[in-house]
């Protein structure tokens, strides 16, 4: 949650896709929230659950959750199992945290490959009446690293065993979280990362030969 601000008639919301842009975007957002003394907003929208999100998705939206904690944002709002049409998402949150201005990539990829066309855009001010928007030129997403490391995602729980945890693929009472484990590509063990979502952060663990020796291991803080 962020400060409060000085100016609360003004607001901003950035909206965000899978990739390398995602940062600068919100970077320039927080720069205009920072001259403006005003609220800033993070938005990232997808048509897929949460619980089927890959590892490359996964890994963005953990560096974007930290990034609103480093620059203070006001709250990073994840729209997922979203099947409304993009503009009319935006339009919600808009109405919902009185946005003024907006701030969208001008690259094309993956489902944003449309924000680059008037249709969109014509869209978005027809939807939209009463806010600005900021259409900012990004470079195109070039391929993450961790692409092709890991197979595709599978629901699991790690249960809580001695001073460490253990992966379980099957829903029981001792089950202490839930998530999505993304297993390493060519070995033969449950080697790999466990996600998870806890206290609205995005929460990771190394997972060797089916365990976690040590809590200490977990990115991010695990209790309240």
């Amino acid at each position: 949650m962020g400060k409060v601000k000085g100016r609360m008639d003004e607001s901003i919301l950035v909206c965000v896709y899978y990739g390398p842009n995602g940062e600068r975007l919100i970077r320039r957002g927080h720069k205009m929230a920072s001259i403006m003394d005003c609220p800033l907003y993070i938005l990232t929208i997808d048509p897929l659950p949460f619980d089927e999100f890959d590892a490359e998705k996964s890994d963005y939206i953990q560096r974007w959750q930290e990034l609103a904690d480093e620059l203070d944002v006001e709250e990073f709002i994840i729209l997922d199992n979203e099947k409304r049409p993009v503009a009319k998402a935006i339009k919600e949150v808009a109405h919902k945290h009185n946005i003024t201005q907006i701030i969208i990539g001008q690259t094309a990829q993956s489902r944003w490959e449309e924000i680059t066309k008037g249709s969109f855009m014509n869209v978005l001010l027809r939807e939209i009446t009463f806010v600005d928007f900021h259409v900012v030129s990004v470079d195109r997403a070039i391929k993450d690293e961790i692409e092709g490391m890991f197979e595709k995602g599978v629901r699991a729980y790690l249960v809580e065993e001695g001073e460490g945890f253990q992966i379980s693929f099957t829903h029981s009472k001792e089950a202490r979280f839930e998530g999505i484990f993304f297993k390493e590509i060519g070995t033969d063990f449950n080697n790999g990362i466990f996600k998870f979502m806890n206290n609205n952060k995005m929460c990771q663990v190394q997972i060797t030969d089916d365990s976690v020796t040590e809590a200490t291991q977990f990115v991010c803080k695990t209790e309240q």
